[in-house]
């Protein structure tokens, strides 16, 4: 027993690396190395949107190559705004804190990512997805709301609704697997929202239990919108490897051109997380889990319904042509009878009792984040701006690369 949850625990530690980094392990494990669809993943060169596979980055790329969106929409916003509280989250590029503005006593959750670390890596074109993407987020209940963005000469400021229900990841983790009601909740909710970005032409591409949140209510939000693709029409496809490891679609792995029924697979995986407590084909041996992936079929304890049975097997098609959401997308997805029980209407006006109230007392409330984060300090650099006798060149070179990454909404998306 005591092996299972060392096992446990370090399934979880490494589930918070990015891919990127992920892909920088893997190729330094002699022994998953072997393994030839691991090569073969390996071997991939980088596609032109995103140079996520490149073991050896290049430089941060010259003002040429820089992306320019146009003038800044909010050049009066800045860090000195917010009294910076804790760090409640952390990625590849930076932190989320959780952060009260100085004038309204508002709270809200402040992604700082560093520009360095982002253009490092080539991922600049992500973090812009990222924004474009949450500025097409205000009309849906179940995903994270953007209220303005700005940056400074080194960093980027995401100013985001302040979730402080948890991880969907943490529960789990706390508690295992979740009663099938309950999943069906929260499949319904994620199944929503996946079904609005779709809607946009958006594939989501990095559904996983990190990046879903409750509120104080107990409603799903998701989060995370980095790895979004945008202007995918209902039969168009895409190509980038990306993604998280254990939540890879087949297709992906075989580095095929997928579509948007790449999300319903990764529904299909966090259901059946929920459910078992492990995502489906999961192995600690990388390479032994991509082959499960691609191989193994799938299998199913008998302690689930058979409508919940049906609904994994649909969405956990390897041939994506097969699988559920295929055809009609989301309709699909809502008219199957696991969600029988479910009124979309009343789901979507929050009218439906979460089945579980993470019973927060108010903001200040950080039980259900992970002590990891909070127990972290704030970066004293996190709130003020740098000197500009001190911004060096790359740091101004830096700041080019992201003009009209600043946002502020006008006063008609408020009425």
């Amino acid at each position: 027993m005591k092996d299972k949850t060392t096992a446990l625990t370090s399934f979880m530690k490494q589930r918070r690396m990015g891919l990127n980094d992920f892909i920088q392990r893997l190729a330094t494990n002699s022994y998953a190395c072997k393994h030839p669809e691991v090569q073969s993943i390996l071997n991939l060169s980088p596609p032109q949107d995103a140079e996520l596979m490149n073991t050896n980055p290049s430089p941060p790329p010259s003002p040429s190559q820089q992306i320019n969106l146009g003038p800044s929409s909010n050049p009066s916003a800045k860090p000195s705004d917010f009294h910076f509280l804790k760090v409640i989250g952390k990625g590849s590029f930076g932190k989320v804190l959780l952060a009260r503005h100085r004038t309204d006593d508002q709270f809200y959750a402040v992604k700082v990512l560093q520009k360095k670390a982002i253009l490092k890596k080539k991922e600049e074109k992500h973090i812009m997805s990222e924004r474009n993407v949450l500025l097409k987020n205000v009309k849906h209940p179940f995903l994270v709301g953007l209220h303005y963005s700005f940056q400074t000469a080194d960093k980027l400021y995401f100013i985001l609704d302040y979730i402080n229900g948890g991880e969907l990841f943490y529960h789990l983790q706390r508690e295992r697997c979740f009663l099938e009601p309950r999943a069906r909740f929260y499949s319904a909710e994620i199944a929503s929202a996946l079904g609005y970005l779709h809607s946009l032409n958006i594939v989501y591409r990095d559904l996983k239990p990190e990046n879903i949140l409750l509120d104080s209510q107990g409603h799903i939000i998701l989060t995370d919108f980095g790895l979004c693709k945008e202007n995918i029409e209902p039969n168009g496809t895409t190509s980038t490897f990306c993604g998280t490891p254990e939540y890879l679609a087949p297709e992906v792995l075989h580095k095929q051109p997928y579509d948007r029924t790449v999300d319903w697979w990764c529904l299909g995986a966090v259901l059946y997380e929920m459910l078992y407590g492990l995502p489906p084909f999961y192995s600690r041996n990388t390479a032994e889990m991509y082959d499960n992936i691609l191989n193994k079929p799938l299998q199913l304890k008998p302690n689930i319904s058979n409508a919940a049975r049906h609904l994994l097997e649909g969405l956990l098609q390897k041939d994506r042509t097969k699988r559920l959401g295929c055809t009609d997308d989301f309709i699909e997805i809502k008219n199957h009878v696991f969600f029988s029980p479910i009124s979309w209407d009343e789901l979507n006006a929050k009218k439906i009792t979460p089945p579980f109230n993470p019973n927060v007392t108010g903001p200040n409330d950080l039980r259900h984040f992970d002590p990891e984060f909070t127990d972290e300090p704030v970066p004293s650099s996190i709130g003020c701006s740098p000197d500009s006798a001190l911004v060096t060149a790359s740091i101004k070179e830096a700041s080019e690369a992201f003009v009209g990454f600043s946002y502020a909404p006008s006063m008609d998306s408020y009425l």
